[in-house]
């Protein structure tokens, strides 16, 4: 199967993730929610891959107006919401919806965010310091770097961004929003960079790398929206439904494998030669733990480096 993408855009594990799905979307009634649409990539991919109708769910305007434009040809078949991800009961429910048979999820901040310099998502470009997928609603960045106290941002770059400088860079920030509220991107990566200690901007890239991943995590609940995200996605799976979760960090996917492990782990013994009647998992795994994307797509797609992608199929209701 061709699969369609723009030059602009490149999903990440995008045949993989149509070719899970896809046995689940031969009906004709069979529906498939896109929870992160984005730019449309990996909807593009299953409305020409499959019969299937498509609900495509967005926490950024902008991504919809233009996955909506990429997949006019397919209007008949797709549905876009203006919302994130854990509403999705709220949203099937507004669509007379009790169940649906795929469900995708590409975690992260998207291709759109990270290349639009003017979103503040990017500490190698100046932008003011926002850093929201949704920018109609919610506390930006500099929201939390201006008003946090000390001890709560260095906790947030700690947990979030595994920053080791945690810190000594919430108290440099501290110090300097004093005299200056923080405003833009630059000034705050330049912070951080003076922060760290030489010998250790020396090695693993840019040196606000961490703290601009956690405070993204911050100021868009990704995590808590996540706890409540793929629990509500199981339980809207159809018996024979299909979801795929694709996550860029471990915070990501250790939330996304215990929900996974759980539901498709039994106390049945074993070495016993058949399953009793009443004990078979909720879930089926699709994949064995996770996977990497191949060496060929990393080197075409640098986004896929740090990609692990978990899937599973219901087999009976909880």
């Amino acid at each position: 199967m061709t699969i369609p993408g723009g030059p602009a855009h490149v999903p990440v594990l995008l045949e993989r993730c149509v070719g899970l799905l896809a046995p689940a979307l031969t009906g004709p009634d069979a529906v498939v929610v896109d929870c992160t649409l984005g730019m449309g990539g990996h909807a593009e991919a299953l409305l020409s891959g499959t019969p299937a109708r498509l609900i495509g769910l967005d926490r950024d305007p902008e991504a919809l107006r233009r996955s909506a434009e990429r997949l006019a040809p397919y209007a008949a078949r797709t549905t876009f919401v203006h919302a994130v991800y854990d509403e999705l009961p709220a949203v099937l429910a507004d669509l007379g919806l009790t169940s649906v048979q795929g469900i995708l999820f590409d975690l992260g901040v998207s291709s759109l965010q990270l290349d639009e310099a003017d979103r503040g998502f990017a500490y190698a470009q100046d932008a003011p310091l926002d850093m929201r997928m949704d920018p109609t609603r919610g506390r930006t960045a500099a929201d939390i770097v201006n008003t946090y106290p000390g001890k709560d941002l260095a906790r947030v770059l700690r947990e979030y961004g595994d920053e080791r400088f945690a810190g000594r860079i919430a108290d440099a920030i501290v110090r300097e929003r004093s005299s200056e509220p923080f405003t833009s991107s630059a000034r705050l990566a330049e912070l951080v960079r003076t922060a760290i200690p030489a010998a250790t901007r020396r090695t693993g890239g840019h040196p606000a790398k961490r703290t601009f991943q956690a405070l993204r995590i911050e100021v868009n609940d990704e995590l808590g929206v996540l706890r409540r995200a793929v629990p509500a996605a199981l339980d809207a799976l159809a018996i024979g439904g299909r979801i795929v979760v694709l996550s860029y960090q471990s915070l990501e996917d250790r939330i996304v494998k215990a929900e996974l492990v759980a539901r498709s782990t039994t106390d049945v013994p074993v070495d016993l030669p058949f399953v009793p009647e009443g004990s078979q998992t909720e879930l089926r795994l699709l994949v064995r733990g996770s996977e990497k994307a191949s060496a060929a797509e990393i080197e075409t797609n640098p986004r896929a480096a740090s990609v692990r992608l978990r899937a599973a199929e219901r087999q009976r209701a909880a």
